[in-house]
């Protein structure tokens, strides 16, 4: 792996999410822990404290070594392809910063706590409550999917073409 402006910006970036999502934890932690919970938008989106043990909506709690051990994996399998074949194309290297700075953050929580800090409750509708790491690894996903839909329609365009 060649040191390049992209490596550099993306781990800048990569850094800068996690120390972000660690910040906002350590302080919901500090303000709302065990069961306080305030207004952020009223009517719309409270900060209360949550431990999650599980994934996305507390599924699968107590799978706290196989979630490790998984993201680390998959982390790992990211950063790798990432930083030694998605230089080409920016919108996927970006995305898949995004996503491994969500996966990280999280990773941390999981292995020094033994679960995830939760604090981000949308009040307007019945939903989990979520983090930093949560909206980093959502917004990666939902990135990740349009670009694989758009290479998709690319790469059907391209052999059309070749077909006239």
């Amino acid at each position: 792996m060649k040191l390049n402006n992209k490596n550099i910006w993306s781990s800048v970036m990569i850094v800068l999410i996690i120390a972000f999502d660690q910040l906002t934890k350590y302080f919901a932690k500090s303000a709302l822990y065990p069961d306080r919970a305030k207004d952020f938008i009223k009517g719309f989106i409270e900060f209360r404290y949550a431990e999650n043990t599980g994934v996305a909506f507390s599924m699968f709690s107590g799978g706290r070594w196989f979630f490790i051990a998984l993201t680390v994996i998959v982390t790992i399998g990211v950063l790798v392809y990432m930083f030694k074949k998605a230089q080409q194309n920016l919108w996927l290297y970006w995305t898949l910063s995004v996503l491994a700075a969500g996966a990280i953050g999280n990773l941390i929580d999981r292995i020094y706590l033994g679960y995830v800090i939760d604090f981000i409750n949308p009040t307007f509708i019945n939903f989990a409550v979520f983090n930093i790491a949560d909206c980093a690894v959502t917004l990666g996903a939902i990135s990740l999917v349009a670009y694989l839909v758009f290479d998709m329609l690319k790469n059907n365009d391209k052999k059309e073409q070749e077909n006239e």
